[in-house]
This record gives structure tokens, C-alpha cells and sequence, in this order.
């Protein structure tokens, strides 16, 4: 995944499956191990529509924002293990409001969400969570 660089919710029509089951993750306030270890989860229960791995560490400065894009139709079963986040992380999820829902149940499930922001639009809902180690 090119970590700083992502695709509008609208890219994995090609990819064989319904738009509107694309979700976009964006995490900020973390670095790379929290980031790895959030879209790790994620890609054991859904499916990735892009490569999830952060790119590999360079000589410049981190992202402010990891982004990936994750398929909330494409449930695979549950992670392995649930990961330990250093510090909290704040996690902005975009795409149609069911498939939002979907990828706030298994964060749910995984972290403590400390706080949760919610903001629906015509077509699409945003939900800002803060998420930590259980």
C-alpha cells in the first residue's frame, strides 16, 4: 500500500464487487507499528482492495495519515490475535453507511473505542473513532 496516497470509495467497482461496500480508513496520530497493526487486523477480516503493508521505511519524514481501503463485503472470519497499540489512534472511516457499520463492529471488537463521531451525508457516512489497547 502507498500509505500516504489512497483511492476514492468509488475504486473497487472494477475490483468485482460493489462500491458501496468500500470503506476508507484513514489513521493519523500513529506511527508505522500502529498502523501495520490496525490494517493487519482489518485485512484478516476483509478483504484489502489494495495492498494493506505500509510502504517500507524511508529516509523522509512518516505520513501524518495512513490510509487503505478495505471491502466490507468480503467478511474472511475473525484475526488471529488482537493487537496492542502503544497510544490511542484516531481512525476516520468513510464509505456507505452499512458498510461503515461493518468495519465499526469489528474495531469494536478489537479495541477500546474511546470516542466515536459520527456525520451521515446523502450517500455516504464518516465515523471518527479513537481507538486503544483493551
Amino acid at each position: 500500500m502507498a500509505s500516504d496516497q489512497g483511492r476514492g470509495t468509488g475504486a473497487g467497482a472494477a475490483g468485482g464487487h460493489p462500491a458501496d461496500c468500500d470503506v476508507t480508513v484513514q489513521l493519523s496520530d500513529c506511527g508505522r507499528a500502529e498502523a501495520e497493526a490496525i490494517f493487519g487486523v482489518l485485512d484478516q477480516v476483509f478483504a484489502g482492495c489494495e495492498d494493506v503493508a505500509p510502504a517500507a521505511a524511508g529516509s523522509g519524514p512518516e505520513p501524518t495519515v495512513w490510509m487503505a481501503t478495505f471491502d466490507s463485503s468480503a467478511h474472511s472470519g475473525d484475526p488471529s490475535d488482537t493487537p496492542r497499540l502503544d497510544a490511542p489512534v484516531e481512525a476516520l472511516l468513510t464509505g456507505d453507511s452499512h458498510a461503515v457499520d461493518e468495519v465499526v463492529k469489528v474495531l469494536g471488537r478489537l479495541f477500546e473505542v474511546r470516542s466515536t463521531q459520527d456525520v451521515s451525508g446523502e450517500h455516504e457516512r464518516e465515523s471518527r473513532l479513537l481507538l486503544a489497547s483493551r
